[in-house]
């Protein structure tokens, strides 16, 4: 497998800076999910055809240079990356945003996990402590939630955290051997050409007899906003512009910045700090939808852990390698 030079100095403040942007916007997801009007597996369908309908017209010729087995690996990570967008949005639409959230912050754990096995390191301890310590702070966050009847959407988020960090790390592996534009074309290519293949099933089995819809609606919500006066100005519908910001901002900017990331910025890292994302989400969610979403003492408490896991994990990374060094010179 041809490598590309990725040679690039470490990660800059500016670096950690979009990091954080482009967790922002993917906590506005769920919010973007909540809202639209169309289930979680046509949401995703749109999502992913729009994506790389655009993002084809911004790949460069030669950088479809690809040999084929690594199009098919991506054009199947497509497939893992879709699965974790639909249970995203199924954890967002059955429960509530914050639990949805919830689910997905268990992610770090998983990549504590996944990423030694994919390359062959030893799984580091502290990294499986902070991925707890997560956990924990979500927990403080929403244990009224987690006694309630939300069950199932908990269980769709943490299958989508799972999902994610399987294809972060994938995608870690890739980004030195395909430009970030490819690689997320690809990826969008084969998760809705994966979609497709099961619309046939899902319509049978997963409908409750309803069958597939994909049809674009106006949302109540925003009844006598200036958002549906803008709508109705470009002569549009609220599916219809939601879809768009979902696709272009939260998919072709955020997910393809996301993978160009991955060559300055360890996979553990990077899903470390998208743990924040169900903080900026929770925020969010209190701010657009205040009658469901209420913030207390509890959700500072847990806000506060979930900060000090991501801040200490540098402080642990700098340890781990001083401690590497120091063997090193007494070998």
């Amino acid at each position: 497998m041809t490598k590309l030079d990725t040679t690039a100095s470490p990660a800059s403040v500016l670096d950690y800076f979009k990091l954080h942007f482009i967790v922002l916007i993917w906590g506005f997801t769920a919010i973007l999910g909540k809202w639209l009007t169309i289930p979680a597996v046509e949401t995703v369908l749109y999502r992913t055809l729009i994506a790389a309908f655009i993002l084809a017209f911004m790949v460069k010729r030669n950088e479809w240079k690809l040999p084929r087995k690594v199009i098919i690996q991506l054009l199947a990570t497509g497939v893992i990356v879709g699965v974790h967008w639909i249970t995203f949005f199924g954890a967002a639409k059955v429960a509530n945003v914050s639990i949805c959230l919830v689910g997905i912050s268990t992610a770090s754990l998983w990549t504590a996990f996944i990423e030694p096995i994919f390359n062959k390191r030893k799984i580091k301890l502290y990294e499986v402590a902070l991925g707890l310590l997560i956990i924990l702070g979500l927990y403080v966050i929403l244990r009224a939630d987690l006694a309630s009847d939300m069950i199932l959407g908990l269980v769709l988020g943490i299958i989508s955290a799972f999902l994610a960090a399987l294809f972060s790390t994938i995608n870690g592996k890739f980004t030195h051997v395909a430009e970030p534009y490819t690689i997320t074309v690809l990826e969008m290519t084969g998760a809705a050409l994966g979609i497709i293949v099961f619309l046939p099933f899902y319509s049978a089995f997963f409908t409750n007899g309803e069958g597939i819809d994909m049809i674009l609606k106006d949302n109540a919500y925003f009844n006598d906003t200036l958002f549906l006066d803008f709508v109705n100005l470009i002569h549009l519908n609220t599916d219809a512009v939601l879809l768009f910001v979902l696709a272009v901002i939260c998919t072709v900017y955020a997910y393809s910045v996301g993978v160009e990331l991955l060559r300055r910025l360890s996979v553990f890292m990077t899903n470390l700090t998208i743990n924040l994302e169900p903080v900026y989400g929770i925020v969010l969610a209190a701010i657009f939808f205040n009658e469901h979403e209420k913030m207390d003492t509890n959700f500072y408490i847990g806000a506060a852990i979930i900060l000090l896991s991501v801040l200490s994990y540098p402080v642990f990374n700098y340890m781990n390698k001083k401690m590497k060094k120091k063997k090193q010179k007494l070998v």
